[in-house]
């Protein structure tokens, strides 16, 4: 079985709970596993997953993700809540999942999600940038708009009404 592309594993890093994540469902179909295989050697080696680590989803991000992403479509009927596992979590499985395929696996998806923090990283950079330029914009054309502010407030003069007016 041939590996992902980085591009394909950095699509499969979601952000739940306001951590960037992988669903226990694109981690198995990565390492070349069934999802409660995978899930099973993780229960065994619960005590190397903290919370931090790895989580299971609540009901409602179930549905929502279900709802959001036509990918998951196949857990829309699954009893069980999907684990989702931080980038710790994905390095730690590479101590629970010890065949070469889980080897060359981890190094790739460990590379998706340094690839996804430096992107975030240029990106927050370039929006630093841009506001430090629009504050500067400001101070340099402060006359123009004094000048249009002035051109703005100048009273017109009452227009008169046409037609017929009873007054």
């Amino acid at each position: 079985m041939q590996l992902m592309s980085l591009e394909l594993i950095q699509q499969k890093i979601l952000i739940i709970r306001g951590k960037k994540v992988m669903i226990d469902y694109d981690l198995a179909q990565i390492y070349g596993v069934k999802t409660f295989r995978l899930n099973e050697a993780v229960k065994r080696n619960r005590r190397r997953f903290p919370q931090d680590f790895m989580f299971q989803l609540t009901t409602e991000e179930k549905e929502e993700l279900i709802a959001n992403c036509d990918q998951f479509k196949t857990l829309k009927h699954s009893t069980q809540l999907p684990f989702v596992f931080t980038e710790q979590g994905v390095a730690m499985l590479s101590t629970v999942l010890k065949s070469d395929r889980a080897i060359e696996v981890n190094i790739l998806i460990m590379r998706a999600f340094v690839r996804l923090r430096e992107l975030l990283q240029t990106h927050k950079d370039l929006w630093e940038k841009i506001e430090e330029m629009e504050s500067n914009y400001d101070h340099q054309f402060k006359v123009v708009f004094d000048a249009i502010k002035q051109i703005m407030n100048v009273e017109e003069k009452p227009k008169r009404r046409m037609g017929f007016h009873a007054d």
